[in-house]
């Protein structure tokens, strides 16, 4: 039988791997050579304002979590791409129960080396595999990272397979209508592609929530599962 595979189908794929190689190097890189919040924040800021982009993004995601958590029944929260750990072990000081897991070796290691109350992995975001569900999973700036639509598409469907029913699912992108790359390691998509993965999946899109760090566009994205 003939190998339905077309050569475009196998170029494609090989153009995609080597992409995503690519990326994964730099953000190793990036790990390596920047500091703590650099690495994994803005690299044109000095460390104030990234103190600020990043005190200002958790703030955020506080208020979208909630304060539902107690030491008896803390909700359960994936941190998907979590760089060197600054949200995760934010979330765990905050009484939450945090699992994380980044395709970054130095990342992670750094992350562990920290500690403060995650477990950590390596792993990618169409890897990460649970035993159980998530009341939250949150994927801080991670998602525009993506620059394959397909490897974009499947990370984010295997996300939304982690929430549990009446769980979050919390992504960080820009509220726009069009798909608009920038640079070599930047693509933003609509929220209309957002809506299109995630709705035949049973989330619902609740609220987009404006990091409102001066002119920064980006915020974070709800999806709420329904079903």
């Amino acid at each position: 039988m003939a190998d339905p595979t077309t050569t475009d189908d196998l170029t494609n794929a090989g153009a995609s791997t080597m992409a995503d190689d690519r990326t994964r190097t730099y953000w190793n890189t990036r790990h390596l050579e920047r500091d703590d919040l650099a690495s994994g924040g803005h690299i044109s800021l000095d460390r104030p304002g990234n103190e600020i982009f990043y005190a200002l993004r958790l703030g955020a995601l506080l208020t979208l979590i909630g304060d539902l958590s107690n030491q008896r029944s803390p909700l359960f929260v994936l941190d998907a791409g979590c760089g060197k750990g600054h949200f995760a072990r934010a979330l765990a000081r905050c009484g939450h129960r945090v699992d994380a897991f980044d395709a970054s070796p130095a990342a992670v290691a750094h992350a562990r080396a920290e500690g403060g109350g995650p477990r950590y992995a390596e792993a990618s975001l169409t890897d990460w595999r649970s035993p159980w569900l998530y009341d939250v999973v949150l994927c801080v700036d991670v998602l525009f990272h993506v620059m394959d639509d397909a490897q974009w598409a499947a990370g984010l469907r295997n996300l939304a397979s982690l929430v549990r029913v009446t769980g979050r699912l919390i992504v960080a992108d820009q509220d726009g209508n069009e798909r608009t790359p920038l640079g070599d390691y930047i693509v933003h998509r609509p929220t209309a592609a957002y809506r299109r993965e995630l709705d035949p999946l049973g989330l619902r899109h609740t609220l987009f929530k404006p990091y409102g760090f001066r002119e920064n566009p980006l915020g974070f994205h709800v999806f709420t599962r329904t079903r």
